[in-house]
């Protein structure tokens, strides 16, 4: 019988030193006493979901997960170790360069993880007090340097473009310094104005304008910046290195994407399964979809009485699934290949999206070949907006 356990965790941990100011995500600062009681209850989350788990791709994001300290990690991780849910393929964590030691990058290797996601956003002062970030340039740069001393081959720099007061020089500059750290990936992401943060209250009281014209040069600059310092871009916002690649067969999912590119994201994108711990995380397992409570005590109270602490669980009807699958894997450059999208959904993209594909290759958005339908370079800079035309 076919092993039917998950292969895909994503846990997420809510603490941070101080919240940024462009920040929607579920975090929060945190007392000591509180993050005790979040790892014990996230050990009794793992421990009601480890029976279903084979994990090929683990992932710890956040919040700032490299805010734990030792002994709150070697918790976790023990825990991990005794239900067997260690050795996956790829073990990512999040780090902020603020809180990254030689001691806690030694445990992260010694238990497995053996890549690290680190939240640069930029290597401007200026900037980084803009963002309300906790750590300096100089911070980042010796943090890269403890991580690969740690012995991490497989490193992420996360940047920020179009940061308010943020010029095209200024992103030059970080561009070239980070390209210069020779990471096997980079991901970079536009400013998104939420509601609910500082950053959106700024625009909304006049305080700077957005300059969408600069915006896209900057993601031009981006794309060739990265791509002449030989990182291929897979996804809107992410880039890797090629480097030890095997040749994967047409049907594979990670057919077509660069070698260091992030497995766990692929499987997002392409539609998997997954299950999602701690406060806020989502899931998605055997066509149900579920969300964790936005709220640290809460979640740990549900744990505590030896429950899940969902908030919702809904099951999506197969067509909805489709939908959000095919939108979600159009942020990838290889697009969908139409006979992928078939063994993925159960439905064929020609045949229920005929009419929104129509409109996107019109539009300058997209390309539909033979073989597969993808977004152009256009297409790309649009992607939220060309993905909700395939929800359904």
């Amino acid at each position: 019988m076919a092993d039917s356990r998950i292969n895909s965790l994503y846990v997420h941990v809510p603490f941070c030193a101080q919240k940024c100011g462009y920040c929607a995500f579920y975090s929060e600062a945190a007392s000591g006493e509180l993050i005790n009681r979040y790892v014990a209850a996230l050990v009794r989350e793992l421990e009601l979901v480890a029976d279903e788990l084979a994990p090929r791709t683990i992932f710890f994001g956040g919040g700032t997960p490299s805010l734990l300290n030792l002994r709150q990690w070697e918790q976790i991780l023990k825990a991990m170790e005794r239900l067997n849910l260690l050795g996956a393929e790829e073990f990512t964590v999040e780090c902020n360069p603020a809180t990254v030691s030689a001691d806690k990058a030694k445990v992260l290797r010694d238990f497995g993880v053996n890549r690290v996601s680190m939240g640069v956003q930029s290597l401007d002062e200026d900037l980084l007090d803009r963002l309300g970030r906790v750590h300096s340039r100089a911070m980042a740069f010796k943090s890269y340097d403890v991580l690969r001393q740690a012995g991490f081959a497989n490193v992420n720099l996360d940047l920020m473009f179009a940061i308010p007061t943020q010029t095209m020089a200024v992103w030059r500059d970080t561009l070239t310094e980070a390209l210069a750290m020779q990471s096997e990936h980079l991901s970079s992401y536009e400013v998104i104005y939420e509601d609910d943060t500082p950053l959106y209250a700024q625009l909304q009281a006049g305080q700077f304008s957005v300059d969408e014209a600069l915006a896209c040069e900057m993601c031009e600059e981006l794309v060739a910046r990265a791509t002449a310092g030989g990182l291929a871009q897979y996804e809107v916002a992410n880039f890797a290195r090629n480097g030890g690649a095997a040749a994967r067969s047409p049907d594979d999912p990670l057919a077509g994407v660069p070698a260091r590119a992030c497995r766990h994201n692929v499987n997002y994108w392409r539609g998997g399964s997954f299950h999602g711990l701690g406060p806020s995380a989502t899931g998605y397992v055997r066509g149900v979809r579920t969300k964790n409570w936005s709220n640290t005590p809460l979640y740990c109270e549900q744990l505590e009485k030896g429950r899940r602490a969902f908030e919702s669980s809904e099951e999506l009807s197969p067509l909805r699934r489709a939908g959000e699958t095919a939108a979600f894997g159009l942020r990838m450059n290889t697009g969908w290949p139409f006979g992928e999208f078939t063994r993925v959904t159960g439905f064929d993209l020609r045949r229920e999206w005929a009419g929104e594909m129509d409109q996107m290759v019109e539009r300058g958005w997209a390309v539909r070949g033979a073989e597969r339908f993808k977004l152009t370079p256009q297409g790309l800079r649009f992607a939220d907006a060309a993905a909700e035309l395939f929800l359904r």
